[in-house]
């Protein structure tokens, strides 16, 4: 009888939810379906799907070999996961099946993976730590865009099943942020790194000096932070890392595999120095401090020898908290600087470099000197740059120096995408997404061997920029377009394709709590608020 009654009181259910449907006019939901593989930026080298997807249950563990490193890739998946599926995502050595994180040798570089997926689990196969944290980020691109909320979500985590193999084409895909325009603090600089990781940046950019503020501490020279780093544009109250904060800061870098590339600008840019140490000065009158935005009037005395006890000072300390390879020293626009001055300020500076172990980068006036060997220039010049200097960086080039392409009126995040958007500059022009985007590196620069591009870097000035909402608001829906300009296959890179996959991230970057300009140029649809 108790069973009839259940049955009945059952059957009563289900024609009450039928005639809801009927008056309201509502469809049943969709069975839900997985992203598919080639929905991921950027786009991988090579996509095979088929077969059963993988669903992510309350039984499902995280899979990792004995390496430290492959662990803590484990760990920081399943800090992602956990928050939204609800689930324990247990990270062990043990057992088979779940997610599978594996180190082996094999034909993947020091970034690429491989991805498999079927009913009975995913694996990620990379040679090296870094390729297994990025086929982590494409299995976030795979999964729901709600996977990435920090509260319990109903799910299904489905992921499509197929095969992924990817490895990117350049080994310099950079951002970098300009903390000395407007001070940004070690939090914000996190939460900007977390969102780089997402598309497989590998390089952090952080110019630490200009005109407006220094913002590391050097021990030897303890003005440069204290008074030098007091203020910022507009007049605010700046700010500096102190030597723990940068440490933090290439320490949390280091554990999304990006690798912090410090700038100190040189011998331009410099009138926070200057105000600090009068005797930097050829005149030894230290000027005001300098809260505008105008550029090109400072430079550090090239005739006096205590330009070079400092910079080997600032170097020496800089490159001692630095573990990655690089150090850029500027360069740029260094208007006040005769000829004469530049090329003896950089033949003096570019040794001190290498002897604290570190490779040159420099903006790519520094090939009106001669680079060191083995030096890096970033271009940052305009598809309308003159034929002479376009002709002075290819020739270098052609002898060595290797390229890191970042044009102007392309891919410098800082800049407005229309007239009337509310933050950043224009005087490279106003950038819209597709802008962007459709260029391709290798072919960029005329004269330039393909061998010498390392890659790209999307610099975000900050003379407009006050926080993280703003920092966004500019890089997104860009940034995305440069990573995978950095990361896919000259044949891969198509607007009209590219445009949909982009569009389909609106929901994750409104998941993840991300400011973002609604380009009229991208179907954003739905997903996209």
């Amino acid at each position: 009888m108790r069973q009839h009654r259940r049955a009945l009181r059952l059957l009563g259910s289900l024609l009450l939810v039928a005639m809801a449907a009927s008056v309201t006019g509502a469809a049943p939901a969709p069975a839900a379906s997985p992203t598919p593989l080639n929905r991921v930026v950027p786009a991988p080298a090579s996509v095979d799907p088929g077969g059963s997807p993988y669903r992510i249950t309350r039984g499902t563990h995280i899979r990792v070999d004995g390496s430290r490193e492959a662990r803590g890739v484990g760990a920081y998946l399943a800090r992602i996961l956990r928050p939204s599926t609800g689930y324990r995502l247990p990270v062990t050595s043990q057992g088979a099946g779940g997610i599978r994180l594996r180190l082996t040798e094999g034909p993947f570089g020091a970034e690429g993976y491989r991805l498999d997926s079927g009913r009975g689990g995913v694996t990620i196969t990379a040679a090296r730590p870094a390729g297994l944290f990025h086929g982590v980020q494409t299995l976030r691109q795979l999964l729901p865009a709600a996977v990435e909320k920090d509260s319990v979500q109903p799910g299904p985590w489905l992921v499509a099943g197929g095969t992924i193999t990817d490895t990117p084409r350049y080994g310099w895909r950079g951002a970098m942020l300009d903390v000395s325009r407007h001070f940004f603090t070690v939090g914000q600089v996190k939460r900007y790194i977390d969102q780089l990781a997402l598309y497989k940046i590998n390089k952090l950019h952080l110019h630490l000096s200009d005109d407006q503020g220094w913002r590391i501490a050097i021990d030897s020279w303890p003005r440069l932070a204290s008074y030098g780093g007091s203020t910022e544009v507009g007049g605010g109250p700046g700010g500096f890392y102190t030597k723990a904060d940068y440490k933090e800061i290439v320490r949390y870098a280091a554990s999304r595999y990006l690798e912090v590339v410090p700038e100190i600008d040189m011998p331009g840019h410099t009138n926070a120095a200057l105000a600090s140490y009068a005797d930097l000065n050829c005149d030894g009158v230290a000027p005001p401090l300098y809260t505008g935005t105008e550029v090109g009037f400072s430079s550090l005395c090239a005739g006096k020898d205590i330009t070079y006890d400092f910079v080997d000072d600032v170097i020496r300390e800089l490159a001692a908290l630095t573990p990655g390879a690089y150090l850029h020293i500027g360069g740029d626009e260094a208007h006040s600087t005769s000829h004469e001055d530049y090329v003896k300020f950089m033949d003096r500076v570019q040794p001190i470099v290498a002897k604290y172990g570190k490779t040159v980068v420099g903006w790519h006036q520094l090939t009106g000197a001669t680079p060191a060997k083995g030096a890096l220039a970033q271009y940052w010049g305009l598809d309308g740059t003159g034929a002479e200097e376009k002709a002075r960086v290819a020739k270098a080039a052609q002898n060595g120096t290797g390229l890191i392409l970042s044009p102007a009126d392309r891919i410098y995040l800082d800049m407005k995408y229309t007239k009337e958007t509310p933050l950043g500059l224009s005087w490279a022009g106003y950038v819209e997404v597709k802008r962007s985007y459709d260029w391709d590196p290798g072919a960029y620069l005329p004269g330039v061997p393909g061998g010498a591009v390392r890659g790209v870097e999307a610099p975000m000035w900050s003379e407009t920029l006050e926080n993280s909402e703003h920092i966004e608001y500019m890089a997104f829906p860009r940034l995305p377009g440069v990573a995978e300009l950095g990361w896919s296959a000259a044949a891969s890179l198509d607007w009209e394709r590219y445009k949909g996959r982009l569009a389909a991230q609106a929901e994750r970057w409104d998941a993840l709590g991300i400011e973002w300009y609604r380009s009229p140029q991208v179907p954003w649809g739905a997903g996209g608020r």
